[in-house]
């Protein structure tokens, strides 16, 4: 069946995680407890489809990671116009939406880019990294070393972040051949970054803990105790000492 070969093949991919990123991992948990102890922010970009969404404000999760998150809302209706001629490359923003944000040198910024050449991740990345900010991208190295770079920079994610953390994803996503389709079949980044994130935030907590740090987590709100908990206790504590 092609759910026993999906399930074998996801439990290969973690498999290869836990062997090749444990450093890696343990790296990226012990830097965001230091970044904490020295009062710094820890942001989550979109990593994977959203898959940040699974650590910020939920039950589990710590309410130190905080979401990078922006929108340009340009508003110029009006009747459809040929603008091929014009130069639409939005190379530069990441400087503009750094300056409006929160983030500061010395904080910690989470990107994602699959391939590793996502131009406004890259162009994110490259701005943070200038302004003094530790990034941590995750990407897929087999898939970032067979594609070109389209930054200005001539880089690829890889080659400007403090750290990769490397979902082992394949080149071009997908994982299984399934007879009668053409295209592969599943998607391997969300499912191994998720399991990276949570990896790395279990390396943070305990880091965190053994300073003498207790980390705020968030309790269910759908569970009887669980608002008043964070309300009470988790969103007061991190808005006052940061984490």
């Amino acid at each position: 069946m092609i759910l026993d070969d999906y399930q074998n093949r996801v439990d290969e991919l973690l498999n290869q995680v836990k062997e090749t990123q444990r450093e890696n991992i343990i790296t990226a948990g012990k830097t965001i407890a230091d970044t904490i102890e020295k009062g710094g922010n820890i942001y989550l970009s979109e990593i994977c489809h959203s898959i940040q969404n699974d650590l910020i404000d939920r039950g589990g999760g710590p309410f130190f990671y905080r979401k990078f998150q922006y929108k340009l809302d340009v508003q110029s209706d009006a009747r459809q116009r040929d603008r091929s001629d014009m130069d639409l490359d939005m190379e530069g923003l990441g400087a503009y939406i750094l300056k409006a944000s929160t983030i500061r040198p010395g904080d910690i910024l989470f990107v994602g880019s699959v391939s590793g050449r996502t131009k406004h991740v890259v162009d994110l990345a490259y701005e943070a990294k200038k302004m003094g900010v530790k990034v941590i991208a995750m990407s897929s190295m087999s898939y970032a070393k067979s594609v070109e770079p389209v930054h200005s920079s001539g880089k690829k994610l890889y080659e400007i972040v403090d750290l990769t953390l490397d979902n082992c994803a394949p080149a071009a996503e997908a994982m299984l051949d399934v007879e009668g389709l053409e295209a592969k079949f599943a998607a391997a980044s969300g499912i191994a970054s998720a399991y990276i994130l949570w990896s790395v935030t279990a390396v943070a907590l305990e880091e965190m803990m053994n300073k003498g740090m207790e980390p705020t987590v968030l309790k269910s709100t759908n569970y009887p105790g669980g608002p008043d908990y964070n309300d009470g206790l988790v969103r007061p504590r991190y808005w006052q000492q940061g984490y």
